[in-house]
């Protein structure tokens, strides 16, 4: 019965993001209200997470990144939507976008480098991805869904601009990748439990941050990137640029990653996932997401 209903809404999705290209954007804005005007626990943990990493902001200011933070994540399927469905000609003719930086990860391409792309992650993460994809190759790191059927529709829509993805448990997948000069997209930005983590300052903040990037590079060889986006005068806006972190330790690296993530969120906080709880291993998702 789930099964059939999740197909049943896989296919109201796809004939929503099949509709004219004019009429996104006030359906993502009527679907943006409808997620603030209902009680949902994902509107909770953005608010806490932006009242906790805004400190030095007014009351209203933080509102405001709040609020438009919500709006927008309406949008959210809609851009997904696209990057999962849409052919690759129908994104060039109908999305505006541009990418910086691409001619440096090309040339480390050409010369055989292995590139470890970290990313953070971004409301348009998905529609993010698969124009990169499109237009050089990568691959992706990515968990295994609950549902089967739901993860088979992620997995097709990823590898329309994905080479190919491994689960975030497979390192020796993506690490043999890396060391026959393939680009990997990786993000460090989320709280995956203490197993693998150690408690790193994320917007002045200790939050679980995984510190196998530093193993990655290390044991590859790999040279290393920061894929940044953003939304400019209605465009999406690609960002590559080489990341120097400190590899003085695994946990130093981190660190860096987490300083450079949250000097590009700022600049467009309203356009970062905050609805997951990144501080749950820390303050507790039983007491601080309450």
């Amino acid at each position: 019965m789930k099964k059939k209903i999740l197909i049943i809404i896989i296919n109201l999705w796809k004939m929503l993001v099949y509709l004219p290209r004019f009429t996104h954007k006030p359906i993502g804005y009527l679907i943006g209200i409808v997620f603030y005007i209902l009680p949902i626990k994902r509107n909770l943990y953005s608010k806490r997470n932006i009242n906790l990493c805004f400190k030095d902001l007014t009351p209203n200011q933080k509102k405001k990144i709040y609020t438009k933070n919500i709006l927008n994540t309406g949008m959210v399927i809609i851009t997904t939507g696209i990057a999962w469905f849409w052919s690759n000609e129908r994104i060039n003719r109908s999305i505006k976008y541009s990418i910086k930086g691409l001619d440096s990860l090309a040339k480390e391409q050409e010369k055989g480098n292995g590139v470890l792309l970290i990313f953070k992650h971004s409301l348009h993460l998905e529609l993010d991805s698969r124009i990169l994809g499109m237009n050089i190759p990568v691959y992706g790191v990515e968990r295994v869904h609950n549902s089967d059927y739901f993860d088979s529709v992620q997995s097709n829509g990823r590898l329309k601009g994905l080479k190919d993805s491994a689960d975030k448990n497979q390192p020796i997948k993506f690490i043999r990748w890396l060391k026959t000069g393939k680009s990997v997209l990786y993000a460090i930005d989320q709280d995956y439990g203490m197993n693998s983590s150690e408690i790193i300052k994320f917007f002045g903040n200790d939050a679980a941050t995984i510190i196998a990037p530093y193993k990655i590079v290390k044991s590859s060889k790999c040279k290393t990137y920061f894929i940044n986006s953003y939304i400019e005068n209605g465009s999406l806006i690609l960002s590559l640029e080489k990341f120097d972190g400190d590899m003085t330790s695994p946990t130093n690296f981190s660190q860096s990653i987490n300083n450079f993530i949250e000097s590009k969120v700022k600049l467009h906080p309203d356009e970062y996932l905050w609805q997951h709880r990144r501080f749950k291993s820390t303050l507790g998702k039983d007491n601080f997401y309450k």
